[in-house]
Order: structure tokens, then sequence, then C-alpha cells
């Protein structure tokens, strides 16, 4: 096997394989940089949350029309955005922290989304809602996936300043007279819209992957927002092409097989980052005072 054969054969014989690249490669586009915004405002484990919070309503999507895609997707947003909702609500009025919040409501989520597919569907039912099947996207899947990452990517545009600024100083954009309150709530809704339209690829355990391990890869390569933005969706899709390459000619899955690739980048960059990584830090410190 030669080495074109090795790497461009199964994305130009087989349409499954150039199907699940679209798919990851507009994933990436439009959940990578959220992720970035997500690694900003500490709340790398609300995305993690937020997946699961998804669960319950894509399981009544299934139960309700099976594997319709209009009904999981509806499903998934709403129980999404209640979840947000309800964990922001509890944060505002309590004393309790948005994270903690968050991790009480999503941990509820998934046990009732887990509950109602095993009650009511089969295993196979659940391991496709958990793990997704980035091999079988059709054409509608792959429109919600696009249309979600240019929408994300225009609003991204738009809100990029407000964003940025809620970010590093919450306070600032109330203390000027800004929306902080909407800005926050139209982040929420993308990281919900994201999650939703990527659980169709990965599932709602692994969706949250392609988001947050190139976002955190990308802090060490890159010292702006911009930069990191860009850096991890380019992380993002390498992880795509390499895992579903892995998944190929190794008969694994593919949606872990793109998970590890994306963790196997992260640790490099861990090591041998341009910034802040353990070899950057050692070379600074072997530097003459």
């Amino acid at each position: 096997m030669t080495l074109v054969e090795f790497f461009a054969s199964p994305f130009a014989d087989y349409g499954f394989m150039r199907r699940a690249m679209v798919g990851c490669l507009a994933l990436s586009l439009g959940a990578c940089p959220l992720g970035v915004l997500l690694v900003l405002r500490r709340m790398s484990l609300v995305g993690d949350a937020m997946s699961h919070a998804i669960l319950p309503g894509a399981a009544v999507g299934f139960l309700i029309a099976g594997f319709s895609l209009f009904a999981m997707t509806v499903g998934g947003i709403v129980t999404g955005l209640l979840v947000a909702g309800l964990a922001g609500m509890v944060s505002r009025f309590t004393a309790l922290r948005e994270d903690a919040s968050f991790a009480a409501f999503y941990l509820a989520s998934l046990g009732i989304g887990v509950l109602l597919v095993s009650v009511h569907g089969s295993n196979v039912d659940l391991l496709h809602v958990l793990f997704g099947t980035v091999l079988a996207l059709d054409d509608p899947a792959i429109l919600l996936i696009a249309g979600i990452a240019t929408a994300t990517l225009v609003l991204l545009a738009l809100l990029y300043r407000p964003l940025v600024a809620e970010c590093l100083d919450p306070q600032f954009l109330r203390a000027v007279g800004g929306s902080g309150g909407f800005v926050h709530m139209a982040f929420i809704s993308l990281v919900v819209l994201n999650l939703v339209g990527g659980f169709q690829a990965l599932g709602t355990l692994m969706v949250v992957g392609i988001m947050m391990l190139p976002a955190t890869a990308s802090r060490f390569w890159s010292a702006s927002v911009t930069g990191q933005m860009i850096m991890s969706s380019a992380i993002g899709i390498v992880s795509s092409y390499v895992g579903l390459l892995i998944s190929f000619h190794q008969n694994l899955p593919a949606s872990p097989a793109i998970i590890l690739s994306a963790s196997v980048i992260y640790a490099l960059s861990v090591l041998v980052g341009r910034i802040d990584s353990v070899m950057a830090r050692s070379i600074q410190l072997r530097r003459p005072i």
C-alpha cells in the first residue's frame, strides 16, 4: 500500500468517509472556538454538563419519532436551554456557584436520559445516542451541523468583542451599561446548539471532547484569543482526519478514535507547545537572569 492509498484512498473511494469528514470539519469550525471561550470563562466542565443536559430531550424525541433528526434536535435544544436557565437561576438566587449548579442538573439529566432510552429502547439505541454514528451521517444531519457552524461563526463575528470582554471581566459590560445578560445567553445558546448538532455525529458523551480538547491544546500555541480559536479549529480538523483514518484502517469505532487523536495532540501540546508548555518553561528557566 502506497502513502497516497493509505492517506487519501479511504476518503476518495468511500462516500461515508467523505460525509464523516465533512461533518467533523463543520463541527470543528463551529464548536472549537466556543471551547476557547469556555476555557477563558473557566467553565471547561460546563461543556461536559451541557452535553449531558441535552440527553433527556433527545431521548424524548427518540421515543416519540424514533431516530428523527428534527425531533431529537428540538428535544435536545429544549432541555439544554432549560437546564442552562435553571442552573443560571440557582446560581443567581443562591450561594451555589454556576459550575456546581450545572453539575447537579447534568447528573439528573444524564440519569433521566439513560433511563428513558434503556427502558423504552434497546442497547443499540442507547449506544447510538451516547456515542453517535459519525460514519452514518446523512445529508440532513450534515446540513444541520453545517448550518449550526455557519450561524456560530456569524454570531461570533458579530459578538466577538462583548463575548471576550465578558470572559475577561464579567462585571465590565454591566458597569458600562452593556447587555451582559444577552451576551451570556447568546453564548450559552450557541454552546447548546453545537452540542445538539455534534451529538448526531459523536454522541452526547463524546461531542464535548471535540469542543474542549482542541481548545485546551490551542492554549499552548497562541497567546491571543483569535489565534487560539483558529488553532483550535485546525486541531479539531486534524484530529478528525487522523481519527477517521485510524478507524478505517484498524477497524475501530470512529468517535473514540477521533477523541483519542485529539487527546494525543493535547498531550503533545502540553509537552512541546510554543507557550507555557513543559519544554517552553524549561527553556525559560535555563536562561541566565
